[in-house]
């Protein structure tokens, strides 16, 4: 077993023989049982993404990239992670307001570009584009770096995620589920509207009446969920080429800081409620194990945890610089302008 200390976390930022990613392989349990029926996310056209192998094993999506980045990111909203990161907050419409570790495009969201960061954020994105340097978008959001980003709509400068976590669950069964709606009361006795109309749309989910509720509505084979006779499995690849390949005038201390919040990002808990019939906790039974990966494919076991990640992120971000939290407003005029331009 492998300490992580410092040294080992320059082998993993800064030398260029050093592992090529480091490896979480998790294994998690509804908290209802190994056997409980859990929801996968459903996805538009095909309802669950379930996939057949060859050999006839079917694998569920359970959380895709893009949703655990979205659930790891906003850890940098909390103690002791805030610290880590500038917060930058953006105030719109009658005193609310948003942070920038809520854009979903993250640097390159429309929000940015409607707001007095636009010029900034386009300025950073240009540097990197044309040098690599990728300093400037560390000190305004340096998340971006760490799940990445793709300023589409502007210089079209690409930063490719250097964490990247998916859950999925092996050998699967679908299941179906089928309920029926009564209405309280008979609507038509009441002389809202006639027997004969009730007779036409009931039964009809698209009708108009079974759509507010007025009349019985059966719903009948609809997605039940799944059962998992193998693994529900966490997989977290921690991406070091990518990690290596940034510059900047400093990019040794760059690299570590990058380091230091993507190691945050993948041994923070994360909370394990995906969404409603889906609460997944870590399987004690199963030893979850963190894997440093060298570019001839050995392996070694490395002792990390999260408050290894969290001491070690510290000092970085205390070597690097942080920059202070600000607030700006939304510009409803810079919004428009954006709006008009073609990409």
């Amino acid at each position: 077993m492998t300490e992580f200390n410092t040294a080992f976390a320059e082998r993993c930022a800064n030398d260029r023989a050093g592992p090529v990613a480091l490896t979480l392989r998790q294994t998690l349990l509804p908290v209802e049982g190994g056997d409980a029926v859990i929801f996968p996310p459903t996805y538009a056209g095909i309802g669950y993404n379930i996939d057949d192998l060859s050999d006839g094993t079917r694998v569920a999506t359970i959380d895709s990239v893009g949703a655990q980045a979205n659930r790891m990111e906003p850890i940098f909203e909390e103690e002791p992670y805030a610290a880590l990161v500038p917060q930058v907050t953006i105030t719109y419409g009658n005193d609310r307001s948003i942070s920038m570790l809520q854009a979903g495009h993250r640097l390159g969201d429309a929000l940015i570009r409607s707001t007095t960061l636009a010029g900034e954020a386009h300025d950073a994105f240009t540097i990197f584009h044309d040098t690599g340097d990728a300093a400037a978008i560390a000190r305004i959001a340096p998340t971006s770096l760490v799940f990445g980003v793709w300023d589409s709509r502007d210089t079209q400068a690409k930063l490719p995620r250097i964490v990247q976590s998916i859950i999925r669950a092996w050998d699967v069964d679908d299941l179906t589920r089928s309920a029926q709606y009564n209405p309280p009361v008979d609507y038509a006795a009441l002389e809202v509207f006639s027997d004969a109309e009730k007779q036409k749309q009931e039964g009809n989910t698209k009708s108009p009446l079974a759509q507010r509720g007025f009349v019985h509505v059966p719903a009948t084979r609809e997605h039940g969920g799944i059962v998992v006779h193998g693994e529900i499995r966490r997989t977290v690849t921690v991406n070091l080429v990518a990690l290596r390949r940034l510059s900047g005038d400093d990019a040794p201390s760059l690299r570590r800081y990058v380091l230091g919040l993507a190691l945050v990002a993948a041994t923070a808990p994360i909370d394990g409620f995906l969404r409603q019939g889906c609460l997944l906790t870590p399987d004690l039974d199963v030893q979850a194990s963190w894997t440093a990966v060298a570019r001839d494919g050995a392996r070694e076991m490395v002792a990390l945890n999260a408050d290894a990640a969290l001491t070690f992120a510290q000092e970085v971000a205390a070597a690097f610089g942080v920059r202070e939290s600000r607030t700006v407003p939304f510009d409803k005029d810079l919004a428009k302008a954006d709006a008009t331009k073609k990409t």
